[in-house]
């Protein structure tokens, strides 16, 4: 079994400057990547700018022999993500990874909501991963190689109270990934997504100590790094990971029930093959949305 090392290439993180982030951008350094540290410095609730907040991850992977370049643009803009693909670019010659981590909370009860609340999430989780990852992508497709690693949720995939705004912005990202590794299949582009449960800024207040314990940051990144790597063969996957374990989450299509062909399935039929219609087994993971239309024309097959 090869090492995974990324001699030569160059990887963008998004919110490196602490938590999730420095911990990815310290280990991609390590394995020879010469490292955008991209964090904008606010709080945990998205406010205010620290420049030193990315510095300082710098000076770590520069101290311990790396190369890297700090950047404080925001990534909820079109212009910031230029420039984050620009800094790159500038510094390095190229861009080979980007992990898109940045990220806060605004958590409120979903009566409750605020329309600055959704707009502010989405703009930095989803619109920032989307802001990054094209201009990223432009210059992949013509290197003919890539690799994304977005950051999606528990709460994106399953759901939590309180958390509308941050599920919404990061089931997205699910959606996201699944197009950017179809499209740039042809090109050796490679897009998968983590689901990360670990002690962070964002969560150290959720979890209770003997948890918080036993999730550290750096449990996640061997994840991300293989998933960054030349090696990594999954693509337009998702994977749960935190506390040593990892596991793929996956959106799946039951075998349903049908009722036959030109059939309009009344109110009545579907109550009557609820049970058919909600079961899961066995179930197909669909490559692609077409994936779907074909397993609907094999069971029309079957049926005649």
């Amino acid at each position: 079994m090869s090492d995974v090392t990324f001699d030569g290439q160059v990887a963008i993180v998004t919110g490196a400057g602490g938590g999730l982030g420095r911990s990815h951008a310290l280990l991609l350094a390590e394995r020879g990547a010469r490292v955008v540290v991209n964090d904008l410095g606010g709080t945990a609730a998205g406010e205010g700018a620290d420049a030193s907040a990315a510095q300082r991850v710098v000076d770590e992977i520069v101290d311990a022999g790396g190369e890297a370049v700090a950047n404080h643009d925001s990534v909820s803009t079109a212009e910031g993500g230029e420039s984050i693909v620009r800094s790159a670019l500038e510094a390095f010659g190229t861009v080979d990874v980007v992990v898109n981590n940045a990220g806060f909370l605004r958590d409120q009860s979903f009566a409750k909501m605020t329309t600055e609340n959704i707009d502010d999430i989405i703009d930095v989780h989803l619109k920032g991963a989307f802001y990054v990852s094209r201009p990223a992508f432009a210059h992949m497709k013509e290197q003919g190689y890539g690799r994304f690693v977005h950051t999606t949720s528990a709460a994106g995939l399953f759901g939590n109270f309180g958390q509308a705004n941050y599920a919404g912005a990061k089931m997205g990202l699910v959606g996201l990934s699944s197009v950017i590794a179809i499209e740039g299949a042809k090109s050796n582009i490679r897009s998968n997504v983590i689901a990360p449960l670990a002690t962070t800024r964002l969560t150290e207040q959720l979890m209770g100590e003997a948890m918080a314990s036993l999730l550290a940051p750096e449990q996640v990144s061997g994840l991300v790094a293989y998933l960054a790597s030349s090696g990594c063969e999954p693509t337009h996957e998702v994977f749960s990971v935190g506390g040593g374990r990892i596991a793929r989450a996956f959106v799946g299509l039951g075998p349903g029930w049908i009722a036959g062909r030109g059939v309009a399935p009344t109110p009545e039929d579907v109550v009557a093959h609820l049970d058919e219609i909600r079961a899961t087994d066995p179930f197909i993971v669909p490559a692609a949305a077409g994936e779907e239309m074909v397993a609907m024309a094999s069971i029309f097959s079957d049926a005649t």
